[in-house]
């Protein structure tokens, strides 16, 4: 929306003229489906005579009111934006307005669950949300005490920072909530929300003797499906290990967790008032790669009660000490508390390679970001903020030690709380507690982008042992930064047909070389792994004989976090074009049938995917695509009945099923003809089997209709949704991009779930028309939409399909003939004109490889 962006300089001077005591914000929610009346009274000093603003984005402002004295809101409010002028000392200023519901999941989102016709609402104010529910200074470093008074249906449940109170009586089916007020909060980490919850209540005792009590709250028509029991044993083992680890006792008075409809991300960290995505309310059975996500996406958002929410970021350059934190803390604790003593594997396999591929695009960035403007931070919840962030984090503490480090960030919660902090806060206290010089380890590390390369370099005398080991390191002529690293070297042989480690070097790397003295007189390995245990945050390369070591005995390595790194190392080489994509697509389909970690085999199968929609060449990939179904489903039968694997294999085989027999042989499980052993075809399953079905032309119309007929539910709706969009016929994708870029009609939820569909298909020719169509929209959509519809239509939408070089030119056409355009979407664009380049070097490889 024009006029509603705020720039870092702006936020600067605001938060030098002001500081914020209070804010009492009155919601009435009785008003209909489209608005409801905001009233908000705020109370801060400021300097006097000075002149600020207050932000809100609302289809009207009935009345403001500064000092006593009402004020024109003709003459005061424009571009999301109060006038406040001539302040004193002390303000007092109130606003009225009525408010937008949004079904963008920005702001106060509303729902109607097509079950029972109830309706559903939840906030989301991250990054700059809270604005679209009241009138606030919306800059994270103005922290303040929210006291909520909300008016609903009688019915309702209404759920915010503090606890529930009885409601009192408001009228014939009203009534009112009156919640006590806040600590000091960031405004985007409060929250409201609304509507007839299911709740499940427990509790559980702080370390400082208080009993919190604990809630899990999802739709009433999901509550059979609701394992709260589980949650809440995954969250009283997130307390205790958090508030042993910090040293802290949970700041806040209760601790609900809220399941709600058409979520934009996995969770948000709302004070004492956590929102989840409801798919992890599972209907059907999922992978265990799924149940382990959400226990970490659990620990993520209890991590940031401390990390986020007790101490914020004073503004979103500093976005990492939130979510680098809340990573890096929540894999620890998924690792040290709970089943899943291999999530570190998992993090390698899933978190690390997001981060390796962020920090290879154009827009890479530092840890420490430059966040100019809200318009950059929008797009800046990504691989480095998250991923490289945290794996930063793992490598200071291997470099500064596990005590020095966790008794440096207990003394930044104790000087930092209820406050806002830059990095500095964080470093002063780490070197407090190890005794080291910092800043040079930060200018590397946290102020600078780019990731390095680590190889091996031999030499093996006559008889098989090494003379001379050393490891270099690499980097990118854009970011030519060398980092200090501490990593182990892992020496793996062919013993009793297992591939087992027999030797290990722990060492600092530092530099273009490095020597490694200590493996020098040792026989040459089958396979030498360098950043062995995944210390270090760089890429890895193997030397030829243990690339073909890997590639031949990967299923004979017992160590799964070895395995991780091999595989890493090869699908990195394979998206560099250093060696052939077939050498990946060999290693994955040879190697995934036997991998045990359900994560690691999710990973695999979607990197798979990538390989053969992107990365082979485009007249191989018909034949490419056969085989490698042909494959899974071979692997699929031979696999261990109602298996996660079985039911992950399956899933990929469906996906790339094209031949007569393959799609023979999915529509025989889905309808039961050929069922395989130990395998129940739920309805999340049958869906997607499907929509597999639908996009190679083996199923029409009247079955996704009939499948929608049976399955009533909201996700129902968006999986029909899908289905129809994936039909292969040019009329029907026509239509999908009328209702998505041209109308712009649908929900969040729903227009993912067509964006999703549009773009499946065997066929590249299908969406050939909407190349040219597509570069003349996208800067319209980003000026008319929200930033989160908006940025569903670039990287959803964009024609990777297309040629390659033509679509290079393009994208670069359009970049160069839109240089004001806003950073966000040259960012994006940008970024996806380096995937398509990527993608070519890939391809000529593997046109070369295959002669």
């Amino acid at each position: 929306m024009p006029g509603t962006n705020l720039t870092r300089d702006e936020a600067r001077e605001r938060a030098a003229l002001v500081a914020v005591d209070t804010y009492e914000v009155a919601l009435d929610l009785t008003r209909g489906a489209e608005v409801f009346t905001s009233t908000t009274t705020v109370r801060f000093s400021a300097r006097e005579g000075a002149a600020t603003w207050l932000d809100l984005i609302a289809p009207a402002v009935t009345e403001v009111e500064v000092n006593g004295e009402r004020r024109e809101p003709a003459d005061v409010v424009a571009d999301g934006r109060v006038r406040l002028d001539g302040l004193a000392e002390q303000n007092v200023v109130r606003v009225v307005a009525d408010c937008a519901y949004m079904t963008t999941g920005e702001g106060l989102h509303r729902f109607t669950d097509p079950v029972d016709d109830e309706v559903y609402l939840y906030s989301q104010f991250e990054v700059a949300d809270s604005r679209r529910v009241f009138a606030v200074f919306e800059q994270p470093d103005l922290k303040a005490s929210f006291t909520f008074t909300v008016t609903a249906p009688d019915h309702w449940t209404v759920v915010s920072v503090s606890p529930t109170p009885e409601p009192s009586t408001a009228g014939p089916g009203r009534a009112t909530w009156s919640f006590e007020p806040t600590p000091r909060l960031a405004s985007y980490v409060t929250a409201v929300v609304a509507g007839p919850y299911h709740r499940v209540d427990g509790e559980l005792t702080s370390r400082d003797g208080r009993t919190v009590p604990l809630g899990v709250l999802c739709r009433r028509s999901l509550a059979e499906h609701l394992d709260a029991a589980e949650l809440m044993d995954l969250t009283r083992r997130g307390f205790a290990h958090y508030e042993d680890l910090f040293d802290l006792a949970y700041p806040f008075a209760k601790y609900d967790q809220l399941f709600v409809p058409e979520f934009n991300a996995g969770a948000m960290e709302n004070a004492g008032a956590v929102t989840f995505l409801e798919d992890y309310v599972f209907r059907s059975r999922v992978t265990e790669a799924m149940v382990e996500r959400r226990a970490v996406t659990v620990l993520h958002e209890l991590a940031h009660m401390w990390f986020g929410d007790l101490v914020t970021m004073r503004w979103w350059d500093d976005l990492w000490l939130n979510e680098s934190f809340a990573e890096y803390a929540s894999t620890l604790a998924t690792a040290e508390a709970t089943r899943w003593s291999s999530a570190w594997t998992t993090f390698s396999m899933m978190e690390k390679s997001w981060a390796y591929r962020q920090d290879q695009l154009p827009s890479t960035h530092p840890v420490v970001a430059d966040i100019r403007d809200l318009e950059d931070v929008e797009v800046n919840f990504d691989g480095i903020t998250y991923a490289k962030g945290a794996s930063v984090l793992k490598q200071l503490v291997a470099w500064v030690g596990r005590e020095h480090f966790d008794e440096g960030v207990r003394r930044y919660f104790r000087a930092h709380a209820h406050g806002s902090t830059e990095l500095g806060d964080l470093l002063v206290e780490l070197e407090a507690t190890s005794g080291r010089d910092l800043r040079s380890w930060s200018s590397l590390w946290l102020e600078q982008a780019g990731v390095t390369t680590l190889r091996p370099e031999l030499e093996v005398d006559d008889d098989g042992v090494m003379t001379s080991v050393a490891v270099l390191q690499e980097a990118p002529a854009e970011h030519p930064v060398l980092r200090p690293h501490r990593l182990a070297v892992g020496c793996y042989e062919l013993e009793g047909g297992r591939l087992r480690r027999t030797h290990r070097v722990e060492l600092d790397v530092d530099g273009g070389r490095t020597e490694v003295p200590d493996l020098v007189g040792h026989r040459r390995p089958a396979l030498l792994l360098l950043n062995d245990d995944d210390l270090a945050y760089a890429k890895v390369r193997l030397d030829p004989q243990s690339l073909r070591t890997a590639v031949e005995h990967l299923p004979q390595l017992d160590e799964g976090l070895a395995r991780t790194l091999v595989w890493s190392s090869v699908w990195d080489m394979a998206r560099d074009a250093e060696t052939p994509v077939g050498d990946f697509v060999a290693l994955a389909l040879r190697g995934v049938a036997s991998e045990t970690d359900s994560s690691v085999v999710l990973v695999l199968l979607r990197q798979l995917a990538t390989a053969l929609r992107l990365y082979t060449a485009p007249e191989h990939r018909a034949a490419l695509r056969a085989d490698v179904a042909g494959r899974l489903l071979e692997a699929t039968r031979g696999a261990q009945p109602g298996s996660d694997l079985q039911l992950q294999l399956l899933k990929a085989a469906a996906s790339h099923a094209s031949t007569p027999d393959q799609l023979s042989a999915v529509r025989g499980v889905l309808d039961g003809r050929a069922p395989l052993p130990g395998l129940d075809v739920d309805v999340d399953l049958a869906w997607e089997l499907l929509t597999d079905l639908v996009a190679a032309g083996d199923a029409d119309l009247a079955e996704v209709d009939a499948m929608a007929g049976r399955d009533r539910t909201a996700r129902g709706g968006r999986l029909a949704v899908t289905a129809r969009a994936a039909r292969p016929d040019p009329a029907v994708k026509e239509e999908v991009w009328a209702s998505v870029v041209d109308r712009g009609e649908a929900t969040v939820a729903l227009q993912a779930a067509a964006i999703d569909g549009f773009s499946r298909g065997h066929d590249p020719e299908l969406l050939a028309p909407f190349v040219d169509r597509y570069f003349s929209s996208v800067a319209r959509v980003w000026d008319e939409r929200t930033n989160e519809t908006a940025q569903q239509v670039v990287l959803g939408l964009f024609p990777d399909q297309a040629d390659g070089a033509d679509l290079v030119r393009r994208t670069t056409a359009w970049l160069e003939a839109n240089p004001q355009a806003p950073s966000g979407l040259r960012r994006l664009t940008a970024e996806n004109r380096d995937g398509v380049e990527r993608a070519r070097r890939a391809q000529e490889l593997d046109r070369r490889s295959r002669g």
